[in-house]
């Protein structure tokens, strides 16, 4: 205690000093951080949806649309490839979650067979056969092409994912900041979104698919053959949303996507002054741009967003330059939405609203100020109890120690940025009330080891010595159990479990090693002949 270690006092000093740089901008009203120098951190802590309130949504990956998807995809596959091989058939259709078709030339048909077996469909693991699809034999030359159970699983489980990390880029550009997006099950996702006040706008940018094609328009067919149903196998009939027309027939073509986007603006046109989305394209989306209107001069496309034609102009002359513009119904809110969806990414499983909840900023200032009273009792009745046990010095120190402890719990959580919920005020009551354990444990080792016949160096050296093994302990199955809540649990419980598992480290710090440096100066300042807890 005598010859305590320069670094431990360095130590603690540059502990303290952090702890309260972080914490300050925490009190500091928004101007006054604004203010402060460069050098100064202006991060504070960031209040989750129970506590700044917001909007929580529940999404569901729409399995069945997937499938669907999926499959018209591969059976335009299907199609191409059969033409290459000269492969005659007919009754191409996606029904009841697969693929059916019928060889017209019974000699072709163990050569269709074995076409698709050997091209359609990729490599994977766990699956049966190690295929993606099955393909089987039926009567009247019949093929059925459906997925294999466990490899659509794993495609569903890679969609989540996927949809999880594009909602999160979408999110972020609507300026929300720390989004708890998590998943839940086996395709759901759970969107927690404080500070957001309007779930609709939530929901419209986090919901959309915003898949974008460029496709050409075909204007050959009759509206005597549309009304009549009868639109060519390599057409598809589309709703409008520009106002010229209800619908329109485009080529199932895609030339140009949305994955050849490099860039995506909300601004106005030169002209008109209208909001508009200027847009621009990488290497490969350029060139497939500008070779379209260079052939197609004269002639309609379509600017398709989720199976929708938002605009359909007519290109009077080619585009090069691998940038181009969407002209709709715009709204300045509206082309800065869909700007932050292309930017953002389509989402690659389409998904439906499960459950929505909506908690109003006045409830979380009520939870924000019931936890502050919660918290202001608890400190006020540990301080009572450490005074009245162990008197103003030695309970004095521990709670000098409680306050480093508690601004370098605050500290941490504003440097890392961690989200603070309710469960994580909690958990922050508990580990300051929780702290003061450690000092009881030395303290009442002291009083052990001076009834034993010890002297007062010796005594308070042998109750930090002797008391460290129990409060590792102690603290140790804290840590895993806030690190067994952190892996396997999710929301508030994540939240109450990172609180608890930081202020596990710092309790250990700042019960042991402040307190120590701390009585180390007392005890070579006042040179004691007693120890007042004795």
């Amino acid at each position: 205690m005598m010859n305590l270690a320069r670094w431990k006092v360095i130590l603690v000093l540059l502990a303290t000093i952090f702890g309260l740089l972080f914490t300050l901008p925490n009190v500091l009203p928004a101007k006054v951080r604004d203010s402060l120098p460069a050098f100064m951190p202006k991060s504070t802590l960031h209040l989750g949806l129970d506590l700044q309130g917001g909007s929580d949504l529940l999404y569901s990956v729409d399995t069945v649309a997937l499938r669907n998807e999926r499959l018209t995809n591969m059976a335009e596959d299907v199609r191409t490839t059969f033409r290459d091989k000269e492969i005659a058939f007919t009754d191409l259709a996606v029904t009841n979650g697969e693929i059916g078709l019928r060889v017209t030339d019974p000699s072709q048909y163990s050569t269709a067979l074995n076409v698709l077996r050997q091209s359609i469909g990729a490599a994977i693991p766990g699956a049966p056969g190690g295929r993606e699809v099955s393909v089987s034999s039926g009567d009247n030359q019949r093929i059925r092409i459906a997925f294999v159970p466990e490899a659509f699983d794993a495609d569903v489980s890679k969609a989540v994912d996927q949809n999880i990390e594009v909602i999160r880029r979408r999110i972020d550009q609507m300026g929300t900041k720390e989004p708890d997006i998590s998943r839940r099950g086996k395709d759901r996702i759970d969107i927690q979104a404080a500070g957001e006040s309007d779930p609709e706008r939530l929901k419209t940018v986090i919901g959309q698919t915003a898949k974008l094609s460029f496709q050409l328009l075909d204007e050959t067919v009759s509206q005597q053959d549309l009304a009549s149903g009868r639109v060519p196998p390599g057409d598809e009939l589309l709703q409008s949303t520009d106002g010229s027309a209800a619908s329109y027939l485009v080529k199932k073509r895609q030339i140009v996507t949305g994955e050849m986007l490099t860039n995506a603006q909300s601004t106005f046109d030169s002209q008109t002054n209208q909001p508009v989305v200027s847009l621009r394209f990488n290497g490969i989306g350029g060139r497939k741009f500008g070779d379209m209107t260079r052939q197609n001069i004269g002639k309609r496309f379509a600017i398709v967003l989720d199976k929708k034609v938002i605009s359909a102009p007519v290109i009077e002359s080619a585009i090069a330059g691998g940038s181009g513009q969407i002209h709709g119904h715009f709204t300045v809110e509206t082309a800065n939405d869909l700007a932050v969806l292309l930017r953002a990414g389509a989402l690659p499983a389409p998904m439906k609203v499960e459950e929505q909840r909506t908690v109003g900023a006045e409830l979380g200032a009520d939870a924000v100020k019931s936890g502050t009273l919660s918290a202001v009792v608890g400190l006020a009745l540990t301080m009572v109890f450490m005074l009245a046990i162990y008197g103003v010095l030695f309970g004095g120190i521990s709670l000098i120690a409680l306050a480093v402890n508690a601004v370098m719990i605050i500290g941490i959580m504003s440097f890392t940025q961690a989200t603070l919920t309710l469960p994580g005020i909690a958990g922050l009551i508990l580990t300051l009330a929780v702290a003061v354990d450690a000092n009881v444990l030395i303290y009442e080792r002291m009083r052990d080891e001076l009834r034993a016949g010890r002297n007062l160096i010796g005594s308070m050296e042998a109750g930090f010595s002797r008391a460290m093994g129990t409060i590792l302990d102690a603290n140790m199955t804290h840590l895993l159990s806030a690190a067994i809540m952190f892996s396997f649990g999710s929301g508030p419980v994540k939240g109450f479990a990172w609180t608890l598992a930081i202020g596990v480290l710092t309790t250990v710090f700042s019960a042991v090693l402040v307190t120590q440096v701390l009585l180390a100066w007392w005890f070579r300042t006042a040179r004691p002949k007693t120890l007042p807890i004795a």
